[in-house]
């Protein structure tokens, strides 16, 4: 049959996707977004093994986060930060993602990034010598779903 390769339309457009918050029930459509990484990072642990001389790896559970930039040009998460500020009430919301390149065969995907919480927040910016402002968000997630995964592509199985 010979070795099989991925075409070069089956890569997915780095510009081609959806970003949704819901905050409270609000879901904002966050085309403000530049760009936006979320990690699943596991815990391990290292556990001694009879006969061994080395030592094995065991998982112990996992860590959530991600980092993002966006466009200056929205007060919702500074407003978390003023609520959090006057009340203690630290608010949680979720964040969507669908990557999509109707050219690419192998369709959508879908992560939901559950109960995220920002680290930090830009109160205030300028910049005299600047084309535009955008602002930087780490937070961290308690959990995610995938509700659509891609295709695998012809010839991968």
């Amino acid at each position: 049959m010979g070795n099989v390769i991925m075409k070069g339309k089956d890569t997915v457009s780095a510009q081609l996707a959806e970003c949704f918050v819901t905050i409270e029930g609000n879901r904002y459509n966050f085309m403000q977004a530049i760009n936006l990484e979320a990690t699943m990072e596991k815990t391990k642990t290292e556990v001694p093994i009879l006969g061994k001389p080395g030592k094995g790896n065991k998982a112990t559970g996992w860590k959530g986060t991600g980092s993002a930039t966006f466009h200056y040009n929205t007060s919702i998460f500074r407003e978390l930060l003023y609520r959090y500020k006057n009340t203690g009430e630290d608010i949680y919301f979720d964040i969507q993602i669908t990557n999509e390149d109707e050219t690419s065969a192998v369709g959508r995907q879908t992560i939901v990034l559950k109960d995220c919480n920002m680290d930090s927040g830009i109160l205030a910016k300028f910049d005299a010598d600047g084309e535009y402002l955008d602002e930087d968000m780490d937070f961290t997630f308690e959990d995610w779903e995938m509700p659509e995964k891609f295709a695998q592509l012809d010839g991968m199985v």
